[in-house]
């Protein structure tokens, strides 16, 4: 397994990993941080270059996750490393309870330890769940979300594509949050939000418009 980053993020994915067992001939992928050892933890090679990736990926193992938090570049770097010939797949902590029925979590989420996801629930490709965040019945996210700690989204819900929900936040039953919309930590959102805006407060307002 490849992880694309070496820092913050990156290392919450390794923990999924370490305690899923499945560090054999892990590797992560760092070519911007010049801060970051040959070895992280003396442990796990840091690969610097695309080179280094696609040799990986031909002759060690073609698998990889993203290590980064931001929605838009985590799509940028999917499109990179699977040209590279790498294989995009989903990281999910044993610590976190995934629902029997009706589930469907496509290539790429990384879900953390603490996470609870309800009954048919569908996650798109590329989104990331934090810590402790609670998804209930028939919850819908898209891809290349970012879900942050301790949020809730409640049921029939959906949440689009490139979409950022901050820490805290409750996203009400049957509200439908546009594309690329941003979510403030904290905000209790109880009617429909559209795309490339910022909401924020308690009920949600509109904060400003946002430029993609």
């Amino acid at each position: 397994m490849l992880i694309i980053g070496a820092k913050g993020f990156a290392k919450e994915v390794l923990e999924i990993l370490h305690q899923n067992g499945e560090t054999e001939n892990l590797c992560f992928y760092d070519d911007i941080n010049a801060d970051v050892p040959e070895k992280l933890y003396d442990i796990f090679p840091v690969l610097k270059s695309l080179e280094e990736a696609k040799k990986y990926f031909k002759n060690i193992d073609c698998h990889f996750t993203l290590g980064i938090g931001n929605p838009e570049l985590r799509f940028k770097l999917f499109q990179k490393f699977t040209g590279l010939g790498g294989t995009f797949i989903s990281t999910v902590s044993q610590n976190a309870e995934i629902g029997h029925f009706g589930i469907q979590i496509a290539e790429g989420c990384n879900i953390l330890a603490g996470v609870k996801v309800s009954n048919d629930v569908t996650i798109g490709v590329g989104t990331m769940i934090y810590y402790n965040s609670v998804i209930t019945h028939d919850v819908t996210i898209g891809k290349f979300c970012e879900i942050s700690p301790d949020v809730k989204l409640l049921g029939r819900c959906k949440i689009e594509d490139f979409v950022k929900i901050g820490s805290g936040a409750v996203i009400l039953p049957d509200v439908r949050i546009g594309k690329f919309a941003i979510v403030a930590a904290g905000s209790v959102v109880r009617n429909n939000v559209p795309t490339s805006v910022m909401v924020a407060g308690i009920p949600a307002q509109i904060k400003k418009m946002l430029k993609i």
